[in-house]
C-alpha cells in the first residue's frame, strides 16, 4: 500500500519535507490566525503577521508555504507564508543579480547607516548609494517605490546591498551622451543653477552640468553670482563651446542680450556729457557705469583742474550719481576714458592773461621741496620759486634757509608754462641784482666791516653790506700760520678786512684781515702774488677757495 507522500510524488507533486514550498487552500479563517490545508494529513497554522491585511484574505484562496516541520507537538503541520514569500524572492533576486537587471523596492524604514528596502526580502540601502547628492533627511524616501541595482550579495547570510545612484549616474551618462552628441554652439537651453561658486555658476542642463563663468553673465560688473542667480533657479542658456572629449560646457547669458559695446562709439560720442553711477573706487581713479555693461574711468588726474586729489575717496564715493564728460573710447578693450575737470572751465587757460611776465604775486608759502618753495596764487594754483631766484647773492641750498610754510612772500611771474600748469615766479627779481653795479658799491683796497656769518676749516664767511658774502682765506686771517681758525675766530665776531680781489663773473669777493693796515705798495703786492698763484696751491687762491665752499655747503645740505 502507497503512502500519501508516494502517492503525491506519482501525481506529480512536490512531496511533503521541511524545507519545501507547496500550495495550500485556507479553508478558515481566526481573529489571528488562518489556517491551511496543503493536502497532507494534517492541516497548518498561518499567524495573522504573516499577512499583510487579514481581513481581506478569504475562505478558498490559494496561497504558497513553506514547511518548517511535518509534525509539531499537536501533529499539525507547522507552516509559514513569509518564509515562502523569501525563498522565492531570493530565488528571482539571485537570477536578476546573475542577469545584471535591476528590481523594484519599497524604502521601509530609515535604519543606521541608510534605509532598510523591501524588495521581496529586506535589503540595505546605505545613504551614500541613495542618490547623486544626499539630503540629510533620509525620512522623505520612506514609503516611496525606486529601481534599484543590486551591488552585493551574500548567500550564506543572505545580505543584499542595494543601489539607486549607480542607476541615477548611468541614466546622467546615457543622457550626458546623447547631448554632447545633439548639443551644438549657439543652443539656449534650460537648466537649474545647481552651484556657485566665486567664479561662476554650475548649471544642470537634465543630465549634463555647465559651467556659467561669472564673466558671460552680464556685460556689467558683477562681484559674485549670487547678485544674479540662486541655487534651484531654472534659467535660459546659450551655449557658447562644447568639448566633447572632457565633456565640458561653456554657457552664457550674456550672450542672449545685444553687446552694448557694438554702438558706443554712436551712443557715447566724444566730448558728450553723460551721467553714471559710481560702481567702485581704486587708487587710480573711478570706475562709473554709464549703463548696464559699460563702465567708463575717471583717471585721478582727471578730477580737477586745480585741486590736488590724493585719493578718489575725497571727492567721490561708491553709488553716488554723477555726470561726466567722454574723453575717449577704445571699442576693442571695452574702455571708455571720462573727466569730471571738462564739466568746467580750465583756470589755466586764462593764466597767461592773469599773470603775464614781470606781473607782482603775493601769496603764502603752501609747501617747500628740495629744489624751491610753492607759492599759492590762487585756489589752485601755484607759482615756484626755485632756489636759484631767491637771492641774487646768496647761494641758498635749500629753500628753508629763506622762507617757511605759511609765510607771505612777495614774488615776479617769471614764466607760465600752460601746457605742464607751471608758474615760474622769482623772489630776487623784487630788487636789482646788486652784483650789476658791484664797481661803484666796492673796489679793490677797500676797507670793509662785517660780522662773521660761517666758519670752515679753509676760512671765513663775512656778511656785508646789500646782502653780500666776501671770504677771508685761513692765509689770509694774520701773518703767523693759523692751524684751526676757530681758535681766532667766531661766528657772529665783528672783523674790518680789505678787499683784495672781486670776481664779477662767479659773484665772489676776497676779503684779507691781515692787509687791513697794509700800505698801498704792500697791499698791491699782495694782490700781484694772489693773482700769480694757481688753484691748488696752498689752497689760497681763492677761486679754489670758494669751490671748497660750495662744495662743503652742499654736504651739509645733504
Amino acid at each position: 500500500m502507497l503512502t500519501m507522500e508516494e502517492a503525491l510524488r506519482q501525481a506529480g507533486k512536490p512531496p511533503f519535507a521541511a524545507g519545501n514550498i507547496v500550495k495550500g487552500t485556507i479553508i478558515e479563517i481566526g481573529a489571528k490566525e488562518a489556517l491551511v490545508d496543503i493536502g497532507y494529513k494534517s492541516e497548518g497554522v498561518i499567524p495573522a503577521s504573516e499577512f499583510e491585511d487579514l481581513k481581506a484574505v478569504k475562505v478558498g484562496d490559494q496561497i504558497d508555504v513553506l514547511i518548517e516541520k511535518l509534525e509539531d507537538k499537536e501533529g499539525m503541520v507547522v507552516l509559514s507564508k513569509e518564509k515562502a514569500e523569501f525563498k522565492q524572492n531570493w530565488e528571482r533576486i539571485l537570477t536578476i543579480c546573475n542577469e545584471g537587471g535591476t528590481i523594484a523596492g519599497k524604502v521601509k524604514a530609515v535604519v543606521k547607516g541608510g534605509l532598510l528596502v523591501n524588495i521581496g526580502v529586506e535589503a540595505f540601502l546605505p545613504s551614500s548609494h541613495i542618490d547623486v547628492v544626499v539630503s540629510r533627511n533620509l525620512a522623505q524616501y520612506v514609503g516611496n517605490t525606486y529601481q534599484f541595482k543590486v551591488v552585493k550579495i551574500n548567500q550564506e547570510r543572505q545580505n543584499i546591498v542595494l543601489s539607486r545612484r549607480e542607476l541615477i549616474e548611468q541614466e546622467r551618462a546615457e543622457r550626458r551622451q546623447k547631448l554632447l552628441t545633439e548639443m551644438t554652439p549657439g543652443d539656449i537651453r534650460k537648466g537649474t543653477v545647481k552651484n556657485l561658486t566665486d567664479f561662476g555658476a554650475f548649471i544642470d542642463l537634465n543630465g549634463i552640468d555647465g559651467l556659467l563663468h561669472i564673466t558671460d553673465m552680464s556685460w556689467g560688473r558683477i562681484g559674485h553670482p549670487s547678485e544674479m542667480l540662486k541655487v534651484g533657479q531654472d534659467i535660459d542658456v546659450v551655449v557658447l563651446d562644447i568639448n566633447r572629449e572632457r565633456e565640458r560646457i561653456s554657457l552664457g547669458l550674456k550672450q542672449k542680450l545685444t553687446n552694448p559695446w557694438d554702438t558706443i562709439e554712436e551712443k557715447y560720442p566724444v566730448g558728450a556729457k553723460v551721467k553714471g553711477r559710481v560702481v567702485s573706487l581704486v587708487p587710480y581713479g573711478a570706475f562709473v557705469e554709464v549703463e548696464p555693461g559699460v563702465e567708463g574711468l575717471v583717471h585721478i588726474t582727471e578730477f580737477s583742474w586745480t585741486k590736488r586729489v590724493a585719493r578718489p575717496s575725497d571727492m567721490l564715493k561708491t553709488d553716488q550719481e554723477i555726470e561726466a564728460v567722454v574723453l575717449g573710447i577704445n571699442r576693442e578693450e571695452q574702455k571708455i576714458s571720462l573727466g569730471l575737470r571738462q564739466l568746467e572751465a580750465n583756470p589755466w587757460d586764462q593764466a597767461q592773461e592773469k599773470y603775464p611776465a614781470g606781473t607782482r604775486v603775493k601769496g603764502k608759502i603752501r609747501n617747500l621741496t628740495s629744489y624751491g618753495a610753492f607759492i599759492e596764487l590762487e585756489e589752485g594754483i601755484d607759482g615756484m620759486i626755485h632756489v636759484s631766484d631767491m637771492s641774487w647773492t646768496r647761494k641758498i641750498n635749500h629753500p628753508s634757509e629763506m622762507v617757511k610754510k605759511g609765510d607771505e612772500v612777495e614774488a615776479v611771474v617769471l614764466e607760465v608754462d600752460k601746457a605742464n600748469q607751471r608758474i615760474a615766479v622769482g623772489m630776487k627779481q623784487l630788487a636789482a641784482d646788486p652784483w650789476e653795479g658791484i664797481d661803484q658799491i666796492y673796489k679793490v683796497g677797500d676797507l670793509v666791516t662785517g660780522d662773521v656769518t660761517k666758519l670752515a676749516s679753509f676760512g671765513a664767511f663775512v656778511g656785508l653790506q646789500h646782502d653780500i658774502d666776501g671770504l677771508v682765506h685761513i692765509s689770509q686771517i694774520s701773518e703767523e700760520r693759523i692751524d684751526k681758525i676757530k681758535n681766532v675766530l667766531k661766528v657772529g665776531q665783528e672783523i674790518t678786512a680789505r678787499v683784495i680781489k672781486i670776481d664779477r663773473s662767479d659773484r665772489r669777493i676776497g676779503l684779507s684781515i691781515k692787509a687791513a693796515n697794509y700800505s698801498t705798495e704792500q697791499l698791491k703786492a699782495e694782490q700781484a702774488i694772489l693773482d700769480a698763484l694757481k688753484p691748488g696751491e696752498d689752497l689760497v687762491a681763492l677761486q679754489h677757495a670758494f669751490d671748497a665752499a660750495d662744495e662743503a655747503k652742499q654736504e651739509e645740505s645733504q
